[in-house]
């Protein structure tokens, strides 16, 4: 797939990986729908830096666990520029929990992170796959994550639903060859706000220092890292779908 000239969707691309792939397809010359919820001074400043980089971007306010918002997201890319080529699902929501606290998630949690991690990619998908379908080809890139495989993350309903997702991966790939390719990347620990936020600033630096050093890489990814394999995807492999690729410095091999 040619990414210059070409039109991508990335969900929740206001901050970490999602704006880390959007700066990529803008460098490549694509262009690229900046979704966000909340965090719309980031996603101006995301857009700023695709415009920067040679492509164009625009902003789009929605949420993808409505799938109104996500058939909105569509439709205002394709009246602006008329085809959609690629589909990046990364939008995603979590809880801290340990697991073993079991009255830390409530049913209404697991609602909730599935309604985003995984009916939304879904609604996504179904979103963008008539004009995919038209032009004849599309690629589409789930963001998983190794705790789908591992069972283990930020809580028991994370895991849970990004193993869903990558069971989905593999289907909607049966289902909407051979036009439509679609993978998914799983990263995992990267160093994102989302943690530091979440752990705060010293126990964050300690986290990621443990993890790095208990993977054969001694590393810990990085948006702009993890961002490279999916625009690969995207871009390069021609002949790759129902794939779940591991992007975790080896994590998933001790």
């Amino acid at each position: 797939m040619e990414i210059k000239g070409g039109v991508f969707l990335v969900t929740g691309s206001a901050t970490g990986l999602g704006a880390a792939v959007a700066r990529r397809l803008a460098a490549k010359g694509g262009k690229v729908v900046i979704n966000y919820t909340r965090s719309r001074s980031e996603a101006e400043e995301t857009a700023a830096a695709c415009l920067e980089l040679g492509g164009d971007a625009s902003l789009c306010q929605a949420d993808v666990s409505i799938d109104d918002d996500c058939r909105r997201m569509a439709n205002e890319a394709l009246e602006r520029w008329g085809r959609i080529d690629g589909l990046v699902n990364n939008a995603a929501r979590s809880k801290i929990v340990a697991h073993d606290d079991l009255e830390g998630l409530s049913g209404e949690d697991f609602s909730d992170i599935f309604a985003v991690n995984v009916v939304g990619a879904y609604q996504m998908v179904r979103a963008v796959t008539p004009a995919m379908k038209e032009r004849g080809r599309g690629a589409i890139v789930n963001i998983s994550s190794g705790s789908g495989f591992s069972g283990s993350g930020s809580s028991i309903a994370y895991a849970a639903s990004k193993a869903a997702l990558n069971v989905m991966t593999l289907s909607l790939a049966r289902a909407l060859a051979p036009e439509i390719r679609v993978n998914a990347v799983c990263p995992g620990v990267m160093q994102t706000r989302w943690w530091r936020d979440g752990l705060g600033e010293e126990n964050y630096n300690a986290f990621i220092e443990r993890y790095a050093q208990r993977t054969p890489l001694k590393s810990a990814g990085h948006p702009d890292t993890v961002a490279e394999p999916v625009v690969w995807l995207l871009e390069g492999a021609e002949h790759v779908t129902g794939e779940t690729i591991m992007v975790d410095s080896g994590s998933h091999l001790v």
